[in-house]
């Protein structure tokens, strides 16, 4: 099995780039496939962490090649600021360490600023964007007016691309949002600066060097930002990211076709988080909530928001199960459930007074709907230092086989804790 697809199962912050670090040591290339610099990956190693929001998270692997494909929205100030910081920490030496497809979306200062206005002018109908600029971004690929990656080195075009792009967004600045307009003169020369740093990293086509890696029979993972949940088509509209985040999207984003062998890692958290605004049928508006937050340290690695926090949602992951296709699961921060007496794990939903096992589509519908719960013993024991699954009380054990059973799916890893010596191996990766 060459290729493996990570994605989120819940609404985002489950853990992705722990999982991907883990997994790229074992990684010949690691592809981000999706999303902008709106997600953020947190990394601990050796005690030291670092945040990554668009640079996949196998770049801490000298030997892992990593690709940002041509699905993603690239944020050229944020990008060359995090390849500064990872060379300034000895992470990064090599440009063939990373690759950038010519076919990328470019992400400017403007699509930022309208971001925000929208969201200022919204009141108390936003949707809690991140304000980074990505929704915009990926309209104007959608209009067909997106400046790609590749046209950053195409100096005797640019600044006419530019021209036309400003038209509509200093309008709508200005006339409609009050606010200052961009100026050509200023992106230019921020395009100057970042290009020569961004240079080094250029790749025409992205798409064939992962097809030839699947072909060759190289080690090659997908690396998703944010969750099933948040999906632009099957997510919690209109509380969802702007992309699709499902597994499906690995193929698009990154432009290979179907009929390669693929296994599809769900990451699920041992309970739920939400970041803004939307449905949450499990969350815990109270001291358990407030636990669960302070011991998880459930705050955004992007905004710093802090993260609404609930049970296990069981009827959830099944349906991001289903609309992925995931075949393993990997179960993250077990730890943070230690200390509670019992857990509570959603197995079914009340919606309009009938029971009912199946996630309702239409958030009006899930907004509606209260959990029924599963109430099972929990445990005292610190798990941080477990390093197998025999290490474990039973009663975490226990849980695990729940999650399993109830969505009748592996869980082939789980973490107690940030660390890469704190992941149980249960069933080998790449097999």
């Amino acid at each position: 099995m060459p290729g493996i697809i990570v994605v989120g199962s819940q609404w985002g912050d489950e853990g992705k780039g722990k999982v991907v670090d883990v997994f790229s040591a074992q990684s010949d290339y690691v592809i981000r496939y999706q999303g902008g610099a709106n997600a953020g990956h947190t990394l601990v190693v050796d005690g030291k962490k670092t945040i990554l929001h668009l640079i996949p998270s196998g770049i801490l692997h000298t030997d892992t090649t990593c690709v940002i494909a041509a699905g993603v929205v690239l944020d050229v100030e944020t990008l060359c600021k995090e390849i500064s910081a990872l060379k300034a920490a000895g992470l990064m030496q090599e440009a063939k360490q990373l690759l950038i497809s010519d076919s990328a979306t470019v992400l400017l200062p403007y699509h930022r600023q309208l971001d925000m206005a929208r969201e200022k002018a919204a009141g108390h109908e936003k949707i809690g964007t991140t304000g980074r600029g990505i929704g915009p971004a990926y309209e104007e690929r959608a209009a067909r007016k997106a400046l790609l990656f590749g046209d950053l080195f195409q100096k005797d075009q640019l600044k006419a691309k530019l021209e036309s792009a400003l038209k509509e967004k200093n309008f709508l600045l200005e006339k409609f949002y009050n606010e200052a307009p961009v100026k050509v003169d200023d992106l230019m020369k921020l395009i100057e600066d970042v290009s020569e740093q961004l240079a080094p990293y250029r790749c025409k086509d992205t798409s064939l060097v992962i097809h030839k890696a699947l072909r060759s029979g190289k080690k090659v993972l997908f690396e998703g930002a944010q969750g099933s949940l948040l999906d632009l088509l099957h997510g919690t509209y209109p509380y969802v990211t702007s992309s699709s985040t499902v597994a499906g999207s690995a193929l698009i984003g990154s432009g290979i076709g179907a009929s390669l062998p693929l296994k599809v890692v769900g990451i699920t958290k041992a309970y739920t988080t939400r970041v803004g605004s939307g449905p949450f049928p499990t969350e815990c508006d109270d001291d358990t909530g407030e636990r669960l937050r302070q011991t998880g340290a459930e705050f955004g690695a992007t905004t710093g928001r802090s993260r609404r926090c609930g049970w296990l949602d069981l009827v959830a992951l099944k349906y991001a199960v289903r609309l992925n296709g995931i075949t393993n699961l990997a179960l993250m921060k077990l730890d943070v459930l230690s200390g509670f007496d019992k857990l509570q794990v959603c197995t079914a939903y009340e919606l309009d007074g009938e029971r009912i096992t199946e996630y309702p589509v239409s958030p009006g519908d899930l907004a509606r709907c209260k959990p029924v719960y599963e109430s099972v013993p929990g445990w005292k024991e610190d798990l941080t230092r477990a390093r197998s699954l025999k290490d474990l009380p039973r009663p975490a054990q226990d849980y695990i086989q729940l999650i399993s059973s109830n969505v009748a799916i592996p869980i082939d890893v789980v973490s107690v804790g940030p660390g890469r010596d704190q992941t149980l191996w249960i069933k080998p990766l790449f097999t």
